[in-house]
């Protein structure tokens, strides 16, 4: 194979470095939508499956929507700091399982994250290469249409997460991307296009795979 020919055979690889893509939103934006879709359609990515210690709700699944935990076995994670980042939220704590970073950045995956702000602002601390993404819903009528549409919470609790998205919503703008889910598909779109363009950032990528 000529020189020409391996670079261009082993350029793909130079492309995909190890990221770490936190994607965050008031509850009921879409993020988990979002990321679900952008890991099935992306080769060796992940989703990161966060530790909870609420009940499932609906149809939600061990090991696919959380992994289900006690609190002892919670604070046992804490203690051996086996967590990247954790946070009580609504009275339930959740956190996010260090080996999910450490396999991704050993093996140049996309890791998604999709957790809320205050996991979201440690993960940047911590992991100052993270990328983060902010979504934001339409409009906040948009927004209590869709946590009511899920039937799967009192009025109240969705009141409490309406007044949570505010608060949310201002300490979203530290973030550096913003996309509005007004359209799953295009905010979609705009999703790949943020891990292409990170993807190239010259800090990420590693010229050695093309022989340099």
């Amino acid at each position: 194979m000529s020189s020409d020919g391996q670079a261009l055979r082993t350029h793909g690889k130079g492309c995909d470095q190890a990221l770490l893509l936190v994607i965050s939103a008031p509850s009921g934006a879409g993020k988990t939508t979002l990321a679900r879709r952008l890991v099935a359609e992306t080769p060796n990515s992940v989703f990161s499956v966060s530790c909870t210690t609420r009940a499932p709700r609906g149809q939600e699944k061990e090991g696919v929507d959380y992994h289900y935990v006690s609190n002892e076995h919670f604070r046992e994670m804490l203690q051996a700091n086996a967590l990247a980042e954790w946070a009580e939220v609504y009275g339930q704590f959740y956190g996010t399982p260090r080996s999910t970073i450490d396999e991704a950045l050993a093996g140049g995956r996309l890791a998604i994250f999709d957790i809320d702000v205050q996991g979201g602002e440690q993960m940047k601390e911590k992991y100052p290469m993270a990328v983060t993404v902010f979504v934001l819903p339409p409009s906040y009528d948009e927004l209590a249409r869709r946590l009511r549409a899920r039937k799967t919470e009192t009025e109240e609790k969705i009141q409490n997460r309406l007044l949570a998205a505010e608060s949310e919503i201002r300490r979203g703008r530290e973030y550096e991307y913003t996309l509005v889910n007004d359209d799953l598909d295009q905010t979609l779109s705009d999703l790949r296009a943020i891990v292409r363009a990170e993807r190239r950032r010259t800090r990420r990528f590693d010229v050695g795979t093309l022989g340099f």
